[in-house]
């Protein structure tokens, strides 16, 4: 959830008090705002209503944890879907083309499988091992609202432009366009973790030793 999220959630939280007898301090909405941070407001506002509407545990007034077990529970359904929609474009746009999806998440554990023209040609029977590589890594990405994900997914053509100084073509938008421009203005074009040269120890022991001198 965003900053902006918070009205939103509080009155979710305020009404299911509520619904139950309880009042919530500060304190305590604090608590599950950290707790809950991390998912989008209609996922959290999905899962209020889920709890207070289940016949069995419905009975009692949730904690955290039942509401991220309800939500971690339908991710996995999301995570299915999501690579659904990747094996759709797989068939139909291929290696070659750029395709930019609605969900960073994607673009994201394909980066980490090796991008998106590896993952394209894939064997048929490593499919199987592939789908639950990617779902696990979907799964984990879209718990990190955060994570740095490529802006778009480069097919073979781009890759091979790139090389020779060419531009690039327009990528195949995939899923629902206006969240796939937004993907991509999101996105970013470096790598997602930073790497620099260490220095090494004697000379940092020496930068210390210079600072102390000077001060």
């Amino acid at each position: 959830m965003r900053t902006e999220d918070f009205d939103r959630f509080s009155v979710a939280l305020s009404a299911c008090s509520e619904l139950y007898g309880r009042t919530i301090s500060e304190g305590a909405m604090s608590l599950w705002w950290a707790a809950l941070e991390r998912f989008d407001i209609e996922q959290v506002e999905r899962a209020f209503r889920a709890v207070v509407e289940d016949p069995d545990g419905g009975q009692f007034m949730p904690k955290p944890a039942d509401l991220i077990k309800r939500i971690v529970g339908t991710q996995a359904d999301r995570s299915l879907v999501a690579w659904g929609k990747v094996l759709d474009a797989m068939q139909r746009v291929g290696a070659y083309q750029s395709v930019v999806f609605d969900d960073g998440a994607i673009h994201a554990a394909i980066n980490d499988m090796g991008g998106w023209p590896a993952i394209c040609r894939s064997e048929t029977d490593e499919l199987p091992f592939t789908q639950k590589r990617f779902t696990d890594l979907h799964r984990a990405y879209s718990l990190r609202p955060d994570h740095p994900y490529p802006a778009r997914l480069p097919g073979e053509y781009e890759a091979t432009n790139a090389l020779r100084g060419h531009g690039t073509a327009q990528p195949s938008l995939i899923g629902d366009s206006q969240r796939a421009q937004q993907v991509e203005q999101l996105g970013t074009s470096s790598a997602k973790t930073a790497i620099s040269q260490a220095v090494p120890a004697a000379d940092a022991g020496l930068a210390i030793k210079r600072i102390g001198r000077a001060a």
